[in-house]
């Protein structure tokens, strides 16, 4: 089955074409020949478009892209998409209603739309893509939406459950969703495949860094518990959100700075992280430059950052009872050495010690696999993965088609 999977970020969207199997394993190879790779970047405004097809080199081009519904089109022109037969999305926010990947119809983009203000910066953008894919290619098409939340399903509920009234939670589905599944999901797969072992029986530690921030402690490949929650504020520091934040701040702001709630909103979520702290950039290797030149806001902002990672990597040890592997993802996890060696810090308690040359290496991991960079001593193993977003969708579009199909018969 000739699949396109669409992975809409706030401003970017990744792409993926490729022949699958509808029928045999769910399993599916990593660079498989004949595919088209591709990126969107820098949407709303003058973007530019990558695309690498087969061995062939990638190539480039630029335009004017105001939206996502341009960038689908640009998409679709590039890929020939006449000869599409399905097509997988990644949304952020499922809600409590998604639990696996579903066929996508009217009623399941409503259910989308309902719950945007629990995801403001990617929702929008995954249902921006879905309707423009739809109206270019019709509604015939069977399309599919893979949730990012789905895979924390398996949070046992203590694990999901907030310390507030039941009924109130409940009539209002507040719960701990957890986000960066699909990236989870992945980094635990590259690992599994590096390793030479099979996830069963195993008991993980993701840190997922990147502009947002994550840790999931996984065990037999579920998630068991996350740091991010209701909404993708909660647990670890990230580029411009909070993470943890005592609730009582935000009555103070309202009551003594006469602070708004949306403008309290934006401040812990577009004006914190390390853009708050640092007070230059949300990017990590700027601020990693600042605190090389001694900036005093930049070394707090390094040093909370990866305080932060440590203490929920030490949790989720007590959470696990030990872990297999600890698995770096996202552009930081994969590409920032030094702030791996900051988080790693102190904890030959628990077995865990980098390899110092194994560390620095700046080479990235393919897409789906991870390299290991402990010591041959550590009895706890660090990877660093290269997520394949694309194919864990389309890996979990063929299951949803597969059972659609199954049921039909």
């Amino acid at each position: 089955m000739n699949i396109l999977i669409l992975n809409s970020g706030s401003s970017s969207l990744k792409f993926l074409l490729g022949e699958f199997p509808l029928a045999g394993r769910t399993t599916l190879p990593r660079n498989r020949k004949g595919g088209v790779r591709g990126l969107v970047e820098r949407i709303g405004g003058t973007a530019t478009l990558t695309l690498a097809s087969g061995e062939g080199p990638a190539v480039s081009e630029e335009r004017q892209v105001p939206g996502h519904p341009e960038a689908v089109r640009w998409v679709l022109e590039r890929v020939a998409h006449d000869g599409v037969e399905a097509m997988g999305h990644r949304v952020v926010h499922g809600g409590a209603w998604f639990r696996d990947p579903v066929v996508i119809d009217d009623d399941v983009m409503a259910k989308i739309e309902r719950v945007i203000e629990l995801a403001p910066l990617h929702n929008p953008a995954g249902l921006a893509t879905i309707r423009a894919a739809r109206e270019a290619i019709g509604d015939a098409l069977p399309m599919v939406a893979v949730f990012d939340t789905a895979f924390h399903r398996t949070m046992p509920e203590h694990a999901a459950t907030y310390a507030i009234d039941e009924e109130l939670a409940a009539s209002h589905g507040i719960r701990r969703y957890g986000f960066h599944g699909i990236a989870h999901a992945s980094a635990i797969a590259a690992y599994a495949d590096s390793a030479g072992r099979s996830l069963d029986g195993t008991r993980l530690i993701t840190l997922h860094l990147g502009n947002g921030c994550s840790a999931a402690a996984i065990r037999d490949g579920c998630s068991v518990d996350t740091s991010m929650g209701f909404t993708p504020l909660e647990g670890l520091v990230m580029g411009t959100r909070s993470g943890d934040c005592d609730p009582g701040l935000i009555g103070y702001l309202a009551r003594h700075v006469g602070w708004s709630i949306d403008q309290i909103d934006r401040l812990l979520n577009e004006r914190s992280g390390l853009l708050g702290l640092s007070g230059r950039s949300s990017d990590m290797r700027e601020v990693l430059s600042a605190a090389a030149e001694h900036d005093r806001r930049a070394e707090l902002a390094l040093a909370v950052f990866c305080y932060r990672a440590r203490k929920y990597l030490g949790a989720y040890l007590a959470v696990l009872g030990g872990a297999d592997a600890v698995v770096f993802s996202g552009g930081i996890g994969e590409r920032a050495p030094d702030i791996r060696a900051r988080i790693c810090d102190g904890m030959d308690w628990c077995g865990l010690r980098l390899d110092p040359d194994r560390n620095r290496d700046t080479t990235t991991a393919p897409a789906g696999s991870a390299r290991c960079i402990s010591a041959a001593a550590s009895s706890l193993p660090v990877y660093v993965a290269g997520i394949d977003e694309e194919t864990w969708i389309a890996r979990e579009t063929l299951r949803c088609l597969r059972g659609k199909e199954g049921a039909s018969r």
